[in-house]
């Protein structure tokens, strides 16, 4: 199994992170790597419960995920299940992604995203890859 960790640092304080990383309104601005689109979602982070997403991207190609919010720590920690759908909609391995969210020390915030249980490096890069692209979009909102 590979774990995935990613890290940015934003200028705002902690608690508008965690509502950027968990509340619906805020995650469908960066939610999906750039170029796609979230036209179907039950998509909230920010309570236990399930979630889903589909991604849609430029060519019409939908990527759907769905998991279970598992634990949620205002404004630090939210985690939750990850499964991607095959093309019979049936759900493949799960991982699992925590988002962490600390002060910085001067009025900003530090957003930690951890995708562990993948099931190997390859799996890791290509989402090391799509993770990477999302969060360009989210620091431009965060900004």
């Amino acid at each position: 199994m590979s774990t995935l960790t990613l890290e940015r640092s934003f200028p705002v304080d902690p608690k508008t992170v965690f509502d950027f990383v968990t509340q619906t309104k805020h995650l469908l601005k960066w939610w999906g790597p750039e170029g796609m689109s979230v036209p179907e979602h039950n998509l909230d982070l920010s309570k236990p419960g399930k979630w889903m997403s589909v991604m849609v991207n430029a060519e019409g190609g939908r990527h759907k995920v769905t998991g279970e919010v598992t634990k949620v720590d205002p404004p630090r920690s939210v985690e939750f299940t990850w499964g991607w759908h095959d093309d019979t909609d049936a759900r493949g391995h799960e991982s699992r992604v925590r988002f962490e969210v600390e002060p910085n020390g001067s009025g900003g915030a530090v957003f930690r995203l951890i995708h562990s249980d993948l099931p190997d490096d390859e799996s890791a890069a290509n989402h090391n890859e799509g993770w990477t692209s999302c969060l360009r979009k989210l620091e431009r909102l965060a900004s």
